[in-house]
């Protein structure tokens, strides 16, 4: 992965982050750093898994892409959120 698909993934990652929190019904006890750093990772995992998957470039919007990525955050945050609400 070059320097600007790095960038790229951090810039979408705070987007899909923000996303996988809204997903997630109710109120979470974690931070927005907390969430940008789920979003980031989730990003990543989620363009490795559509690679992996051969759908991450297709003609147009990768939607299929992006609905991992978003369903992987939210796993991310509310993973985080009930171990945040255990302590």
């Amino acid at each position: 992965m070059e320097i600007s698909g790095i960038i790229s993934a951090i810039v979408i990652g705070i987007v899909i982050g923000v996303l996988g929190r809204l997903v997630v019904p109710g109120r979470q006890r974690i931070g927005v750093l907390w969430t940008i750093l789920v979003g980031i990772v989730a990003a990543l995992i989620g363009s490795a898994i559509a690679a992996g998957l051969d759908v991450a470039d297709t003609d147009g919007v990768d939607w299929v892409e992006w609905l991992i990525q978003i369903g992987l955050a939210a796993l991310g945050v509310a993973a985080l959120d009930r171990t945040k609400a255990r302590r």
